[in-house]
C-alpha cells in the first residue's frame, strides 16, 4: 500500500513541478526578452538564437524545479520516517 501512495505522490509532485516550471519560465522569459510569449521551435518568424535560447532557459528551469521537488520530497520523507521511529 505504501508503494502505491508513494507512486501517486511522486506523480502528483511531477505534474505540480511541471506547472511551476512553466509558470517560472514564462515570468523569466518576459523579464529577459520583454515578450509575453516564448518562441516555439516551429515559429519561422523567430531567429535560431531566440528559439534555442528559450529552449535552453526552459530546460534549465525545468531541471532546477525538478531537482528542488525531488530533493524536498526525499528530505521530507526522511524527516517523517525519523520522527516516527523516535
Amino acid at each position: 500500500m505504501l508503494k502505491v501512495v508513494n507512486r501517486a505522490a511522486s506523480l502528483l509532485m511531477g505534474v505540480l513541478g511541471g506547472v511551476v516550471a512553466g509558470a517560472v519560465f514564462k515570468r523569466v522569459w518576459k523579464v529577459v526578452s520583454g515578450d509575453d510569449d516564448a518562441p516555439d521551435a516551429t515559429d519561422v518568424e523567430r531567429s535560431w538564437r531566440e528559439v534555442l535560447t528559450a529552449a535552453a532557459v526552459h530546460g534549465a528551469i525545468f531541471a532546477l524545479v525538478k531537482a528542488v521537488i525531488q530533493r524536498g520530497g526525499v528530505v521530507g520523507a526522511r524527516r517523517v520516517r525519523h520522527r516516527g521511529a523516535a
